[in-house]
């Protein structure tokens, strides 16, 4: 037991012991007092008995002292016999017991007062004085009782009482540490477990060693922190399930409760509109969310109590997102409004390809409208009469042929671009030598960089062999150095360059030309998109040629980047890997 138990033991031990104490004091100063009393009663009875006889008898009778000493005797008090004439005629305190001075002093006191009947304490002695007088004499007669048996009594009275408080205490400190151990420490221990079961701890346990109601009370503690256990667990784990799958969902999503705070906000919530868990959980959803279109469309929830939709645009910096709101009421079984659901679809990939889709169909709307407008109105002129000069049908026919065939190349792309596109996209995987491919490109493209007088350099001094689509691969570096001729002025150069590495290498196709603006270089990969329109219409190109790059690396798992200053040229960064993996 520590300090903080054996202290309540310890003060109701003492109290108890006190009060005890004090009854026991009041009880003794009764009975000194009842015995006190007793004594004088006796003496006084004793002594009318004593008087009445001395009056029956002739004082001169010879039997009258003998008879007075044996009364002394059987009393086992002491008589003294005083006649007011002849003074002390009869003493028998000395038979008796011994008197000390100041009591004998007092006895002769006693004997010159002119009393009736009076008793007193004296030196351990009680002192009784009586008169008496007959026709014969008169005199006074005092009887002396030692109080050495009252002493004796009241002596074993309190060494009784003294025993019963040590008898008391002990037993009270027996008792109080049995009624600790079986009672005080298991409730408290109970206590302790319960508070420990309040904060949380459900692993706290009770010893379940005691017996009685404390046992049961411990037994039934310890069954219920395993209830709460196993069912803090369940739920955790239910809860796990729960936040899993929220968090695992492609939408965000989040739970506003019926006086609307809210309740719940999963993962892809935060990474769409940025946060905490802390910075939503618990708050007034247009305190944590400052949006009017959602505090609206809540409104709308609650007011039709039905489904709401909405679509709204997210902007960060340049970007834009585009989200459809699903709002849904919560009611329970009794069909009480418990809440609501929003469900946020992030629509920015399916408003982008519409946009691309839109874009697609002008761009090839548009570029189809031009060859097949020249065609026709050529075909026209021809067939109104022109036809019938030699030099317009030769030129009018050539204009014919060029711009079919721009469609044809058109059509080409497209479909070539169409199959790139595709999934199950079909390569067909060999091993090559990058120097010879290169090689063989260069020499397609040699007869075109002589006549704007542009030189080109291969740095390709070690044999990289790698494993891809030999024909994509030599598309790819044919468009990239036709582009890099055709936008290189006269008297320019084009280097083409590797990096080798262990596992993958990196072909670098740089020019000298006149460059791409910085703001045109996160969209030369798009379809169509021409940095100078007029330029690349004239140069013959469709619009889709690093379109049809960027998907034949990406179907190799390659990378593909470029780097571009004004006036200083444009680099391209094709890296491929040397082992072809399929996925």
């Amino acid at each position: 037991m520590n300090k903080s138990t054996i202290r309540p033991i310890l003060i109701f031990s003492s109290v108890i012991v006190l009060i005890m104490t004090i009854i026991g004091l009041i009880l003794g100063q009764l009975i000194e007092q009842f015995m006190t009393e007793t004594i004088k009663a006796r003496m006084d009875r004793e002594g009318s008995y004593v008087v009445s006889t001395i009056e029956s008898m002739n004082p001169d009778a010879p039997g009258f002292k003998h008879t007075i000493v044996q009364i002394s005797k059987a009393l086992e008090i002491g008589i003294i016999l005083h006649e007011n004439d002849d003074g002390k005629i009869l003493d028998t305190t000395d038979q008796l017991f011994y008197l000390p001075e100041q009591v004998d002093r007092s006895i002769k006191e006693l004997m010159d007062l002119e009393i009736g009947r009076e008793t007193v304490f004296l030196d351990d002695f009680y002192l009784s004085a009586q008169s008496f007088e007959t026709s014969q004499w008169s005199g006074t007669v005092i009887l002396i009782l030692s109080s050495a048996q009252l002493t004796q009594v009241i002596h074993t009275v309190w060494i009784i009482f003294a025993a019963f408080i040590a008898a008391l205490s002990l037993f009270i400190l027996i008792f109080g540490y049995n009624m600790y151990e079986k009672y005080v420490k298991p409730v408290k221990a109970a206590t302790d477990t319960a508070l420990q079961l309040a904060n949380g701890n459900y692993n706290a346990r009770i010893y379940e060693g005691h017996f009685g109601d404390a046992g049961q009370l411990s037994h039934a503690i310890n069954l219920l922190a395993r209830n709460l256990q196993e069912m803090t667990l369940h739920s955790k784990i239910q809860s796990n399930r729960l936040q899993a799958v929220v968090d695992s969902m492609g939408s965000a999503l989040m739970l506003i409760d019926e006086k609307g705070y809210i309740n719940l906000v999963n993962k892809a919530f935060l990474e769409s509109f940025s946060g905490k868990y802390s910075d939503y959980i618990g708050y007034l959803y247009y305190d944590a969310f400052p949006r009017e279109e959602i505090h609206n469309l809540v409104r709308d929830v609650f007011m039709t109590e039905d489904h709401v939709q909405q679509t709204i645009v997210v902007s960060s910096g340049i970007e834009r997102r585009f989200f459809a709101v699903f709002g849904a009421p919560i009611f329970n079984e009794r069909k009480d409004w418990k809440g609501t659901v929003l469900v946020f679809h992030d629509i920015t990939e399916i408003k982008r390809l519409e946009e691309i889709r839109k874009d697609f169909v002008a761009n090839v709307s548009h570029e189809l409208k031009t060859p097949i407008t020249s065609i026709k109105g050529f075909s026209e002129t021809l067939l109104e009469g022109a036809k019938d000069d030699p030099e317009l049908l030769d030129e009018f026919l050539t204009i014919i042929y060029k711009e079919s065939r721009r469609m044809q190349l058109l059509i080409k792309d497209l479909l070539e671009l169409s199959k790139l596109e595709r999934e199950d996209v079909e390569l067909h995987i060999e091993t090559v030598s990058l120097k010879e491919m290169v090689s063989d490109v260069l020499t397609l493209v040699d007869y075109h960089a002589a006549d704007k007088n542009i030189t080109i350099t291969s740095d390709i001094y070690e044999d990289i062999r790698f494993e891809c689509d030999a024909s994509r691969i030599k598309q790819v570096l044919l468009n990239l150095v036709t582009n890099a001729i055709s936008y290189t002025p006269g008297g320019g150069k084009v280097i083409i360059g590797t990096k080798d590495e262990i596992d993958e290498f990196t072909l670098i196709i740089k020019d000298t030309g006149i460059g791409i603006p910085e703001e045109d270089l996160p969209r030369i990969f798009e379809r169509f998109y021409r940095v100078d329109k007029a330029r690349s219409r004239n140069s013959g190109g469709t619009g889709l040629g690093l379109a049809i790059v960027k998907h034949i690396v990406e179907a190799h798992h390659g990378k593909i980047d470029v780097r571009s200053e004004i006036n200083k040229g444009t680099t391209f960064y094709i890296t491929l890997k040397k082992k072809f993996t399929k996925y």
